[in-house]
């Protein structure tokens, strides 16, 4: 008998794609402290007072433009790759969201209490570290063990960025895209605010303090976002066989006044169009299932921008989901 389980762990998403459940699931994301990185009075006054107000209806009519007859994008797409997954391997497996449903503390009890489970496989389905996203869902896991005096060992995958296997899935999941004639490729991340990666650095002497600090070896390295999304581009691109002068990093998702990491990838559209680009690809390796990050933000208000700078057309190639590479990268991860 196989006592281990699996739990794959995304990031969330509302229930229904309306004002309500946004306003629940914005309000259970943004104040987590791993989130907004101030003490809970600010925060509390940040979210209460400039994000609740106005930004549920707006994310609501984002939602609604990629909204699934089955629910959320990401949560069909999860659940389809807990179902390819679970074919490839002789142990449960479950899928869980850090915010809103399916939980972590629901579906991690499921699989802990099934007879004979001594170990959980714990994926976080994020190749690159944040603590909003990889130290949060690790935490919470965590917390649900002590609070119900669980027994189970809680074996975490570190965030596969610079793994052979995924980029491999990586590159073959883009390969069609790539073998199309285009104009430049974006590698659009997910941004982080320049904060996030600076208070990680315990010497507070690397981290954004030079043009070519993510090239330099440091210790920081093992926690710093920008430097890892680096190194997953840079072996995309010797896998893939780029040239330099093909593709470009930016960051999407900004929120708030605090300085992120940049360029921003609207503004890297509007760049590219006034070059003269028409046709350009974009990938989002932040992310493995696509997303209204990569489906709202990138393929529709990315192509909106784009068109009106003057170019023609965006591609989002899309994310890794159930691509066949991808499940036997963590099929293997699973059993190892």
């Amino acid at each position: 008998m196989n006592h281990r389980a699996v739990l794959l762990a995304n990031l969330g998403s509302p229930d229904r794609a309306d004002e309500p459940a946004l306003r629940r699931y914005l309000d259970q994301f943004l104040m987590d402290p791993y989130v907004i990185q101030l003490p809970w009075p600010l925060r509390r006054l940040i979210v209460s007072l400039l994000v609740l107000p106005k930004r549920p209806k707006d994310s609501a009519l984002a939602y609604q433009s990629v909204w699934l007859d089955e629910g959320s994008p990401l949560i069909v797409l999860s659940e389809q790759l807990k179902v390819a997954l679970q074919a490839q391997v002789e142990m449960p497996v479950g899928v869980a969201m850090r915010y809103g449903s399916p939980d972590i503390e629901t579906e991690l009890l499921k699989l802990a209490r099934q007879q004979g489970i001594e170990e959980i496989v714990f994926i976080p389905l994020y190749p690159h570290f944040a603590d909003s996203t990889v130290t949060t869902s690790v935490e919470q896991a965590k917390a649900v063990i002590t609070k119900h005096n669980l027994t189970v060992k809680l074996t975490v995958i570190a965030p596969f960025y610079q793994q052979d296997d995924y980029i491999t899935a990586l590159v073959d999941s883009a390969q069609p895209y790539l073998n199309q004639p285009f104009d430049h490729l974006i590698f659009s991340y997910h941004g982080l605010p320049e904060s996030h990666i600076t208070k990680l650095d315990k010497s507070g002497s690397h981290c954004l303090k030079s043009d070519d600090c993510c090239q330099v070896a440091n210790p920081a390295h093992a926690t710093c976002y920008r430097h890892q999304i680096m190194v997953t581009t840079a072996r995309f691109v010797d896998k893939a066989g780029l040239s330099t002068d093909q593709y470009s990093i930016a960051f999407q998702s900004r929120l708030g006044r605090a300085k992120w990491l940049e360029p921003n990838t609207e503004d890297r559209l509007r760049e590219l169009a006034a070059s003269g680009a028409k046709n350009i690809l974009v990938i989002c390796p932040a992310f493995v299932t696509d997303c209204l990050e990569t489906l709202e933000e990138i393929a529709i208000r990315g192509q909106e921008v784009f068109e009106q700078a003057g170019g023609n057309k965006l591609t989002l190639i899309p994310c890794l989901n159930q691509h066949p590479k991808w499940v036997e990268t963590l099929a293997s991860w699973c059993k190892h």
